[in-house]
């Protein structure tokens, strides 16, 4: 597929009966590219996980906070996590009942982490058409304003490929999309930990620096229905989908992994921060 016939644009959702979503919920992802929040695991639960979290960044050292990407079919916990139905549920009512997750990240703003993450469209990033990829941002700690929560543009999902530039110093990517702070007000992705949101992988999204003395500390995870194809043969040997319902289509998944040391394996692919 060449470059050119790379969809990156918005399909709608058509789902009249949703399982877990309500209809008013369905059509303002349709309308705003996002929707939150949800409940997904208990204070205890999060307990555990953040424990978890805490000793994959730990063994990862320096790379921990921004490094630890695409790790869901090497690591049992991730894998877990990836396939819960408290998540799949929802993501089901926008993507329909196949899902595939294709990649995930933690993604930890260290209290005072001088580093932003500039206004930008994930799907521009990556080698997939269409573009339908909805991604979970689960937080492992509250996200609110002052720890430098996610925040998106409203609306911007349905707009194509927008023009990226250039940016300055003490950002996590080298580019932005151009003109973002004129295509509206944002809104701040405030979620307690154990709570997720949902948004479209064409919605200008980004994150200031984390000002405040709170670590703010987030897995996403990426789903898609099978219908979405890589268009990058070299950018699909670093991809390592797991199949979380239905049917994989022509997509190659893998199966739980036994391991769950992340010292005994690496990143397959390393696919952007929020």
């Amino acid at each position: 597929m060449l470059d050119s016939d790379v969809d990156l644009r918005f399909q709608p959702v058509e789902n009249a009966t949703p399982g877990r979503l309500s209809v008013d919920q369905v059509a303002q992802y349709n309308a705003l590219g996002y929707v939150q929040p949800f409940d997904a695991f208990s204070a205890s639960e999060m307990s555990e996980i953040r424990a978890y979290v805490d000793g994959l960044m730990d063994a990862m050292g320096e790379q921990g906070s921004y490094g630890i990407n695409c790790y869901q079919a090497r690591l049992s916990g991730l894998y877990d996590i990836a396939t819960d139905p408290r998540i799949l549920d929802y993501v089901e009512d926008l993507v329909g009942p196949n899902i595939l997750c294709w990649a995930s990240a933690i993604l930890s703003k260290k209290p005072h982490d001088p580093k932003a993450v500039p206004w930008h469209q994930d799907a521009g990033f990556w080698s997939l058409s269409p573009a339908r990829t909805v991604t979970v941002w689960l937080a492992i700690d509250d996200a609110d304003a002052d720890n430098s929560a996610m925040r998106f543009i409203p609306g911007t999902h349905d707009k194509g490929a927008l023009a990226m530039q250039a940016t300055g110093e003490g950002n996590v990517f080298h580019k932005e999309t151009a003109g973002a702070e004129d295509m509206g007000a944002p809104f701040t992705n405030a979620l307690k930990a154990g709570q997720f949101s949902m948004h479209a992988d064409m919605l200008v999204h980004g994150s200031l620096a984390n000002a405040s003395d709170c670590r703010r500390c987030g897995l996403t995870l990426r789903y898609c229905p099978p219908e979405v194809q890589i268009t990058d043969p070299v950018w699909a040997n670093g991809v390592e989908a797991i199949l979380c319902r239905g049917e994989a289509g022509a997509w190659t998944t893998h199966p739980r992994p036994e391991n769950n040391d992340i010292t005994k394996t690496q990143s397959p692919h390393v696919v952007g921060n929020n």
